[in-house]
């Protein structure tokens, strides 16, 4: 019997490999809530409080979101963009606190509260006050409390045990002294101005409120009979033609505008003169059929001046009869129409200008709901003039024009942009009531430090524009040509949840009482009581001895919701770190220039002279895979409850901060799984560094300057990621800080360093310098990686920490910056590891066609020739990963013959029989 061939030894058994219990298999979604649950236990916020103090602040002040349904992706991203950034800033050192706010007030939560009443058939307005704004607060608190949860599910580290609330008392309490300090100075008026009104909601709205969607509306031609004309005699009895798309109007005429620059058509047509804009005539002909058959003469838009008119309807007497004056506005254009436009002050911002100024004030013909009043004349009590049966085509208005041979067109298909209540979605309508405004340019008469030199609410804003740290830099020019063309800030609403106008208005004069004795008993019993405390108040109590309530009335008009926000920086950032403190940062969606980015630079502006924080980051909106809107009609909704439930918050947070946020972002299935295979990696890295590094001590530890070149190499790359990601850290730069940690890791350190080093760590002796050397690099590079990490992916990285590091109360969250170790500058890299690094990709192209054809199996099985050795031919094996490298003309492959160790798997010279060891492995297996 012939013996059997000698066995292969299995060598496994002495290869250092790696070790660790740090699962490649993240479960984020199962590991997430324990990691919470422990960080409230320790009380991670408070002591890092606590290890802070008197550190420079840094604070971001959180921007308020509505208290009223579950989070959704727009508030998962902004949420996470802030805690990424205000933990980056607390990984560099700083005292950075997080105050999260909730807005409580205003027609979002009221709406809701009144959806209950109406699915009960109630009226809400039938409601006594005092139980409405009770139901009120309790529907926020509920809400506060349902995404408190939520927001801390996303990893979000703050103050959530004391965030701040506008219905806090002491909130309330600082909204209304802010409103006192506008009156006080002289920047707070009332008047009857048109305004965008909700019909539906029954109240003002601001700009902030209003979104605009494209709608087909109802266009008419209207002609009004000329009845005199001084400068045009001319023009006595012929038809002056109107074109309007708000038919509604038409009983609330009362003059024609025209421009005394443009030039006029009189023509006869049909036995009737008609005076149209000359460039605008064919237009005119084409929507009525009406073409010139003779033109009488050319006339200057100035021959109008003096010139009045009879609107169609003058027949009803009163209103109606009286003459309708021609006045000259230059807002008229021939772009279309047919350069006259009729004016009503009622419902138009030009209309009410030009008006007033010639002595023509608003009549208030339709009500808060849309209805003409009953007794107007023509169509009281009928309406809502948002219907568009009632002032379509065949409606009752156009009815009324074609009878009296006034309407020339009309039809329903006209196409434009209209605004609509963002809450109810309902079209709005421009409608002068009696409201309070804050003046754009008035001048400030003792508006607080800054303010007192006589500059305007506008000019001080645009001044502070200038002086802010605008993220992107675009977004500064968007907020200052809103600024620069905005309107005076309707600040009161007529609903009933949130703080009142607390001013007292004098029933003769009708000037707002100015006592700062009587406002600081206001602002007092706002702190006692709250908002509720004025609807419940002795009001002779808080007038005092000097004033008689028989002479005053008590304002119930509520503040505008902006306001509110506009002021948190009051009762949050000045209430908590002091009066002199502004937020270092604010950071909401592009849509907040016109809301709370505003809002609060004006109320700061109006009141302190100065804007409220130091710099503004904007950021986009969160679109569908696609890019489109999410919207429930759609069924592309991405929940981020779903998808943490689904992978964990940090993947979510992965997915945000790798995204261009200062545009608008997609997110979907697709990408998630990129945002999860970044992770993966990530994640890998850290593992592979876990179990590189089991049981490690210092006693191992190496000195740079002893260290071989490669390794001093990555600590210098090491060096290079440190100062990038510190400068995108402070330029709130998340994308090119997620990139440039992940492209080191990837392929600084997995790709290329790792590769390279595994067989020293496998292999060499445990004593072994380089195995040391590259031992105490890995070291370093976890220390720095799992900090830079910490910031994004907070769970993750305290799974990392602990997996090295346990303990109950310790936490990678309160670690700083990494201290990288010093490179000795007398001992410069003497290899261009760069053209390494290509020569090395040349080398691995040119193994990969071998490899493929299986000519070789790995790249430990070639021989390489290259056009120049940059290293040691056997430091370039090594580099390389390859049996053999000699100098040629280029770069070209062969097997190699050498054969293979059994420990290590080189291919060595040394070696004479496959599965036998080299001299490296034969003596750290005898000096095992």
């Amino acid at each position: 019997m012939t013996d059997a061939p000698d066995t292969p030894k299995d060598w496994r058994d002495t290869v250092f490999l790696p070790k660790t219990d740090f699962p490649m298999k993240a479960g984020l979604a199962a590991k997430e809530p324990a990691i919470l649950e422990r960080w409230a236990r320790i009380g991670v916020y408070d002591r890092l409080r606590e290890q802070r103090k008197g550190r420079e602040l840094f604070i971001l002040h959180d921007g308020p979101p509505y208290a009223n349904g579950d989070i959704h992706m727009g508030h998962a991203m902004n949420k996470v963009l802030k805690d990424i950034i205000v933990r980056s800033q607390s990984l560099m050192g700083k005292d950075a606190p997080y105050v999260p706010g909730w807005d409580c007030h205003g027609l979002p939560i009221e709406w809701k509260v009144e959806e209950a009443y109406r699915a009960k058939k109630q009226n809400k307005d039938e409601v006594p006050v005092a139980q409405f704004r009770a139901e009120c607060r309790a529907y926020a608190d509920r809400w506060v409390g349902v995404q408190r949860d939520q927001f801390q599910r996303l990893g979000v580290m703050g103050d959530w045990a004391d965030p701040y609330l506008t219905m806090n008392y002491d909130a309330e309490a600082a909204i209304v002294g802010e409103l006192l300090k506008f009156a006080e100075s002289g920047q707070l008026y009332r008047g009857a101005k048109p305004v965008m009104w909700s019909p539906v909601e029954k109240t003002a709205l601001a700009e902030a409120e209003v979104e605009y969607e494209d709608v087909v509306s109802t266009q008419i031609d209207v002609g009004f009979e000329i009845a005199t004309a001084p400068e045009g005699e001319m023009l006595v009895g012929a038809t002056a033609v109107i074109w309007t798309t708000t038919p509604w109007t038409i009983p609330v005429n009362q003059a024609l505008a025209y421009n005394p620059a443009l030039d006029y058509v009189l023509f006869e047509s049909g036995g009737r003169r008609f005076l149209v804009e000359e460039n605008l005539v064919p237009a005119f002909g084409k929507r009525t059929g009406i073409a010139p058959e003779t033109v009488i003469a050319l006339v200057k838009g100035s021959a109008l001046e003096g010139a009045t008119a009879r609107h169609p309807m003058h027949s009803l007497g009163g209103f109606f009869a009286r003459p309708r004056p021609f006045l000259s506005g230059d807002f008229v254009t021939s772009d279309a129409g047919t350069g006259l436009v009729h004016m009503a002050p009622d419902h138009g911002e030009d209309d009410f200008l030009l008006c007033k100024a010639h002595g023509l004030e608003p009549v208030f013909a339709v009500d808060g709901a849309g209805f003409y009043r009953p007794d107007w004349v023509w169509l009281g009590g009928q309406g809502s003039v948002i219907n568009k049966k009632f002032v379509g085509a065949d409606g009752p208005i156009c009815s009324d024009l074609r009878a009296v041979g006034a309407l020339l067109a009309a039809s329903d298909d006209f196409a434009h942009s209209y605004p609509h209540s963002w809450r109810s979605k309902a079209k709005v309508i421009f409608r002068a009531t009696p409201q309070w405004f804050i003046p754009m340019d008035r001048p400030i008469l003792n508006g607080g430090e800054g303010a007192s030199n006589g500059a305007t609410l506008r000019e001080t804003a645009l001044d502070a524009i200038e002086h802010t740290r605008w993220v992107p830099a675009r977004s500064q020019n968007r907020i200052r040509s809103m600024v620069e063309g905005r309107p005076d800030w309707v600040i009161s609403r007529q609903r009933a949840w949130g703080v009142p106008i607390a001013l007292y208005v004098h029933r003769e004069t009708g000037d707002y009482l100015n006592d700062a004795a009587v406002n600081a008993r206001i602002v007092a019993a706002f702190r006692d009581g709250g908002a509720d405390a004025w609807f419940t108040a002795d009001h002779q109590t808080l007038l005092g001895p000097d004033y008689d309530l028989a002479d005053y009335e008590p304002q119930n008009d509520i503040l505008d919701v902006w306001f509110d926000s506009g002021s948190t920086h009051v009762f949050t950032v000045e209430a908590r770190y002091g009066e002199d403190v502004r937020a270092n940062l604010y950071l909401e969606g592009s849509d907040q220039h016109r809301g709370w980015f505003q809002s609060s630079l004006l109320e700061s502006c109006g009141t302190r002279g100065r804007a409220p924080y130091d710099a503004v980051l904007t950021h986009g909106f969160a679109l569908d895979g696609q890019g489109r809107k999410m919207s429930k009609s759609l069924g592309n909704v991405v929940d981020p409850l779903k998808v943490i439930g689904e992978s964990g918050a940090d993947i979510l947070r992965m997915w945000v901060a790798s995204t261009d946020y200062f545009d608008d972002v997609r997110i979907g299935k697709e990408v998630l799984g990129t945002a999860s295979d970044g992770y993966r990696k990530l994640r890998n890295t850290f593992r592979y560094l876990l179990g590189a590094l089991d049981g490690f001590d210092e006693s191992e530890r190496v000195e740079v300057e002893a260290m071989p070149e490669l390794e001093r190499y990555v600590l210098t790359l090491l060096g290079q990621l440190d100062m990038d990601l510190r400068e995108a850290a402070n330029g709130y730069e998340l994308n090119r800080y997620l990139r440039r940690l992940t492209d080191f890791a990837n392929e600084d350190l997995s790709a290329f360093f790792f590769d390279i080093r595994k067989d020293s760590l496998y292999c060499d002796a445990p004593g072994d310098p380089k195995r040391r050397a590259y031992r105490t690099v890995l070291d370093t590079l976890f220390h720095a990686l799992v900090r830079y990490a910490a910031p994004i992916l907070c769970f993750t990285a305290e799974e990392v920490w602990q997996a090295r590091f346990p303990s109950e109360d310790g936490s990678v969250h309160f670690l700083e910056w990494p201290e990288l170790p010093a490179l000795p500058g007398d001992q410069p890299l003497g290899t261009d590891w760069a053209d390494v690094r290509r020569l090395r990709t040349s080398v691995t192209e040119a193994i990969e066609p071998l490899r493929r054809e299986k000519t070789v199996r790995s790249s430990l099985e070639a021989e390489v020739t290259v056009p120049d050795l940059p290293l040691s031919a056997e430091a370039l094996a090594e580099t390389f990963i390859v049996a053999k490298v000699d100098a040629g003309e280029e770069v070209a492959v062969t097997r190699t013959d050498y054969r293979k160790c059994g420990r290590c798997w080189r291919h060595l010279p040394e070696v004479t029989v496959d599965g036998d060891l080299c001299a490296r492995c034969e003596d750290v297996v005898a000096h095992a």
